[in-house]
This record gives structure tokens, C-alpha cells and sequence, in this order.
């Protein structure tokens, strides 16, 4: 294929893509890495753990609300001065951590943390995204995946300093260790070359058309896409964040499952398998998405999604199926962070492909509001039961809207884009 003798920077594209990997790797204990600190935070101010976790939520709404603002940066001056500031922000917010007396001072820390991480995450995915016209949910897929899984290297070393030296000591020699990281690679970032990513052909139908972000949210497709996004996101992000109580609920949390040879707590081996499927997803379906189409994807995987959760609420009881359950329910969500970025540069162009996809990537961000009412239905209700049914609409609709809604209103904008 003519995209692999693409010429450039040192190493070609597929470098600039290995250091987007890497980068997003030493930015995810920010989010995955966080849960370890907050006891010994808790332990040694007493300011309780909602108090705490509210921080975790600045953290989640700086890094992806404004993504946007980071995307239009990276389309204008490129993406290495912007995951320059990004690595400097993230390790910036680790050593506040360190050195934070106050919940006010952990706050501010958070907002630094995330806009540090959405910058790096923004223009990571969004590097990608142009470099890859002819792979783009390969591509997205592998850059997200460095972020869903790039917290595994790292869990255990965090955890051990924590236990050895106190959390201070992780958050300021991680935090430094990280950024520094995240900063060296970002001198080796570079933009495409326009003779490299016109040079290639897509198996994929896409836009002939560049869109700005401005003329972008004026179509009705955009709109279309972020409601199908909120909702998957919300769907799975519930039974992430209930998948603790949920398992506590099923009174199988402490108990022992043993699948192939590997013997764990239930509640232990499905998290360790959830990161795992999670990780592998994302690049998975953003490949198979670029062989057989994005909303063909979408479909199937928002349908094993809607089942799954169902699954999991009628059979979880039993401890194996709990374990396979969930690691079904990650496998069929975590895609979403490879499809929609591919599916929004297919349609929408490569040029300003970092601010559109950060404008589409704050849906993640209202997703995780809804995500508190899961508990208060679940209160109101009396059980798990609404929760369920709730995530496994909200993805049975997505995957209807994927192939009667998305896909005609895609294949006439990208039609009409000729003309345009």
C-alpha cells in the first residue's frame, strides 16, 4: 500500500504514532492510577472520600471540556508545542499533589492535572487521526488503547512507593518522572506532510471536504454522533462505576473464581480482565472498523453492549459469569474511543481533525454527569435492576441510530462534500 512508504519526520508516521502511544501511557495514571491515593490521602487529612473525589471530577471535566481549545491550538501551530505544555502541566499537578494541604490546593491541582492530560490526549488522537486517513480506527485505536491500558506498567511500582515511602513521594517522583517523559517525546512530534496523507487510499468512504469546527457543529450528523456518544459512554461508564457496589450487592465480591489456572476474587479478576478487554478493544474494532465500515462496527458493537448488561444483571449472581460478563460489557464499550474519533475525521476532514475530534471527545465529559443519577435511581428503585435496563437501552438505541440514522445522514454529507 502507497501509505506505507509515506516520507517525513525521522521514523515516518508509524513513529509519530508510537510516541503518541507513549505519551498517552505516562498520562493515564492521572485518571486510573488516582484510586490508589485516595485512602492515604483520607488517612492522613481526614477530609472524607467524597470530598476527595470530588477532585477526581475537575480532573475528568478540565480534561476533556476543554479539548476543544487544546484541538484548535494543535490544528493551528501543530502538535508539538501543545504536548510540550501538556507534559509540563501533568507533571506540575502531581507535584501540587504531593505538596497539597488543603482541599482547595487539590482542586486547583486537579484542574492542572486535567488540562495538562487533555491537551496531551487531544492532540495524541489527533495526530493520529491525520497521519492515518487510510487507518484511522487502527490507528485512534492504538492511541487510545496507550491511554486505557498504559496505567498496568505502572500500577504496581505506585502502589509500592505508596506502601514504602507515602503517597507524597509517588504523586511528586512519578509526576516528575512522567512529564518529563510526555515533554522529551513532544520534541519529536510532528506535523503531517499534505503530499503524505492525500498519497494514501482509504477503504472507507470519506468527506472531500476540510470542515472547521464552527461549520462542523452546524450539521446535523455532528449532533447525531454526540448523542449516540453520550449515550454508549454513559451506558458503560455505569456499570464501571457501580461495578463495586454491584458485585458487593451480588454478595460475590470476596469470592474465589478460578478460570484457567488464574484464582482471584471475583470482584479483583473482573476488574484486572475489564482493564485488559478494555485496552485491547479500542484498536481491535478501530481496525476491523476499517475493513468493513464505521457504523457497521458501531451496530454490532453497541448490540453485544445492550445484551451484555442485561447479561450481567440475570446471570452476574454466579461468580464465573460475573467475571465473563463484565469483560464482555468493557469489550463492547471501550471502542468507542477509536470509532467516533474515525468516524468524525471521515467525515468531517483531516485538516482541523485534532478541534473536531476534541469538540466530539466532550461528550465523554457529559457523559460522566449522568453517571451519579445511576445511584439515585437504584436508591429510588430499590435494586440494580432499573440501572441495567436504562445502560442497555441507552445502547440499543445507539446501535439502531448507528444504521438507520448515522449512516444515510453520513453518506449524503459526504456525498454533497464534492460540491461543497
Amino acid at each position: 500500500m502507497s501509505g506505507e512508504k509515506t516520507t517525513g519526520p525521522l521514523g515516518g508516521r508509524w513513529f509519530q504514532l508510537l510516541i503518541g502511544i507513549v505519551c498517552m501511557s505516562m498520562i493515564a495514571n492521572l485518571q486510573y492510577g488516582w484510586t490508589l491515593f485516595v485512602n492515604p490521602i483520607d488517612e492522613k487529612f481526614g477530609w472524607g472520600r467524597s470530598a476527595i473525589q470530588v477532585a477526581f471530577t475537575i480532573f475528568v471535566l478540565t480534561e476533556t471540556w476543554l479539548v476543544p481549545i487544546e484541538g484548535y491550538l494543535v490544528d493551528k501551530f501543530g502538535p508539538r508545542p501543545v504536548v510540550f505544555g501538556g507534559g509540563l502541566l501533568c507533571g506540575l499537578g502531581w507535584m501540587m499533589n504531593a505538596h497539597a494541604e488543603t482541599l482547595t490546593m487539590l482542586y486547583i491541582a486537579a484542574a492542572v492535572s486535567g488540562v495538562g492530560a487533555g491537551a496531551v490526549y487531544g492532540t495524541c488522537v489527533g495526530n493520529a487521526l491525520k497521519w492515518f486517513p487510510d487507518r484511522r480506527g487502527l490507528a485512534a485505536g492504538l492511541t487510545a488503547a496507550g491511554f486505557g491500558a498504559g496505567s498496568a506498567l505502572t500500577v504496581i511500582p505506585i502502589a509500592k512507593m505508596i506502601a514504602a515511602n507515602g503517597y507524597q513521594d509517588a504523586f511528586w517522583y512519578f509526576g516528575i518522572g512522567q512529564g518529563a517523559i510526555v515533554v522529551l517525546l513532544s520534541l519529536f512530534l510532528s506535523k503531517p506532510i499534505k503530499s503524505a496523507i492525500t498519497a494514501v487510499k482509504a477503504s472507507v468512504a470519506q468527506t472531500r471536504k476540510d470542515f472547521r469546527p464552527m461549520e462542523m457543529v452546524k450539521q446535523p450528523v455532528f449532533w447525531v454522533m454526540y448523542l449516540m456518544f453520550v449515550m454508549v459512554a454513559a451506558g458503560g461508564l455505569m456499570a464501571t462505576a457501580q461495578l463495586g457496589p454491584i458485585a458487593k450487592d451480588f454478595k460475590i465480591a470476596g469470592v474465589t473464581v478460578s478460570i484457567l489456572g488464574l484464582a482471584l476474587p471475583a470482584l479483583t479478576f473482573a476488574l484486572t480482565v475489564d482493564r485488559v478487554l478494555n485496552g485491547l478493544t479500542r484498536p481491535f474494532f478501530g481496525w476491523v472498523s476499517d475493513k468493513i465500515g464505521r457504523e457497521q462496527t458501531m451496530t454490532l458493537c453497541f448490540s453485544f453492549e445492550c445484551l451484555g448488561i442485561l447479561g450481567l444483571y440475570y446471570f452476574g449472581q454466579d461468580p464465573v459469569l460475573f467475571v465473563l460478563l463484565t469483560g464482555l460489557v468493557f469489550f463492547a464499550w471501550g471502542e468507542i474511543y477509536s470509532l467516533f474519533p474515525s468516524t468524525n475525521a471521515d467525515t468531517f476532514g483531516s485538516t482541523y481533525a485534532a478541534g473536531n475530534a476534541g469538540l466530539l471527545y466532550t461528550a465523554k465529559g457529559t457523559a460522566s454527569l449522568l453517571v451519579p443519577l445511576s445511584s439515585v435511581l437504584a436508591t429510588a428503585t430499590g435494586g440494580w435492576e432499573s440501572v441495567f435496563w436504562v445502560a442497555s437501552f441507552l445502547n440499543g438505541t445507539a446501535a439502531i441510530l448507528a444504521w438507520f440514522v448515522l449512516r444515510p445522514m453520513r453518506r449524503k454529507l459526504i456525498e454533497r462534500s464534492a460540491s461543497m
